[in-house]
């Protein structure tokens, strides 16, 4: 069986509004639709993986509607495999709103149902060979706890790298009593946790990598990655703290920031395929091996920025 990037996570149909000048309002701004593609955070980052060329596949489900049926064609149309993907009667496929302003960042707006396992699933047979991803309100919600947890034990008894992108909206600050515990259980199961400085404002009012790290990840997880501000990328490990500056786009260039760090995932992870970085080379990783994967995400994310797309363009 050949080495992949398996992604677990929500779908929705995002349609993305544009910020344009409108003389006639009293704020004189207002939005007008400009796309609809299909969207979610994991399923983001793995149309990228697709698009890239790396065998994938992609864990969820959706609605057996109009809707569900374009988001499962899509991931058939970008070399994803569907296998674990579920269609299902009784769901509606989720909506989402997304209202870009003149920077290209988003507030959204959400139309979905609360998530719930099925009474039945499958899961594939992970490899020490394979990458996991996964993260979001999917992973943590009541509704599809036991099924998250069988799969990340699955993973971890084969030996799969576990990547966990935290991804806490704020819209969730008022579930923080339920979630962190299911955070931090998250994070002893994965190899890698990932997030951005905003992530941990929500979840423990601290912006500080190296504090965020040395409070609350370390002794669950030994690799943290923080997306600590523009330009500001952090990676914190048992051996030492790695700061990245990255080059910012030029404001003209930016179209949309809608899928951004969900790119810089499927870089991060296809790099890691390339190099057969596996679990237990992990540990061995010096700043030039952290770097040629930064450099790898950092890249899908810039192609991301200039683009209407949540994921790159093509293969990579």
């Amino acid at each position: 069986m050949s080495s992949r990037i398996i992604g677990m996570g929500e779908t929705v149909m995002d349609i993305l509004f544009h910020e344009q000048e409108s003389g006639g309002s009293e704020t004189g701004r207002r939005f007008v639709p400009f796309a609809s593609v299909p969207g979610g955070s994991t399923f983001n980052s793995m149309i990228s993986v697709g698009r890239s060329g790396v065998p994938c596949l992609f864990m969820g489900y959706t609605g057996n509607n109009r809707v569900g049926q374009e988001i499962a064609d899509f991931l058939r149309e970008n070399n994803i495999s569907t296998e674990y993907f579920q269609m299902r009667e009784d769901e509606r496929a989720a909506i989402s709103l997304a209202y870009l302003d003149s920077n290209g960042d988003a507030d959204y707006t959400f139309y979905k149902e609360e998530p719930v396992a099925a009474g039945e699933y499958g899961l594939p047979q992970f490899t020490d060979r394979d990458y996991m991803l996964y993260g979001s309100y999917y992973s943590v919600c009541s509704g599809l706890r036991s099924q998250v947890k069988d799969t990340l034990m699955a993973a971890n008894r084969a030996g799969t790298v576990i990547y966990y992108d935290v991804n806490l909206r704020k819209s969730h600050q008022h579930q923080l009593a339920e979630l962190t515990p299911r955070i931090a259980e998250n994070c002893g199961l994965s190899t890698i946790v990932r997030g951005s400085a905003d992530d941990f404002r929500v979840l423990f009012d601290c912006t500080d990598p190296e504090e965020i790290y040395r409070r609350h990840i370390s002794a669950l997880c030994p690799v943290f990655i923080c997306t600590a501000g523009a330009g500001h990328i952090v990676i914190c490990t048992p051996t030492g703290i790695h700061d990245f500056d990255v080059p910012l786009l030029p404001r003209e260039e930016i179209v949309s920031t809608v899928g951004a760090g969900d790119s810089f995932n499927a870089g991060f992870l296809c790099a890691m395929h390339a190099r057969g970085i596996r679990r237990l080379d992990i540990a061995e990783m010096n700043r030039e091996g952290w770097a040629s994967l930064v450099a790898r995400g950092t890249e899908y994310a810039s192609l991301v920025c200039r683009s209407r797309d949540n994921y790159i363009s093509g293969r990579q």
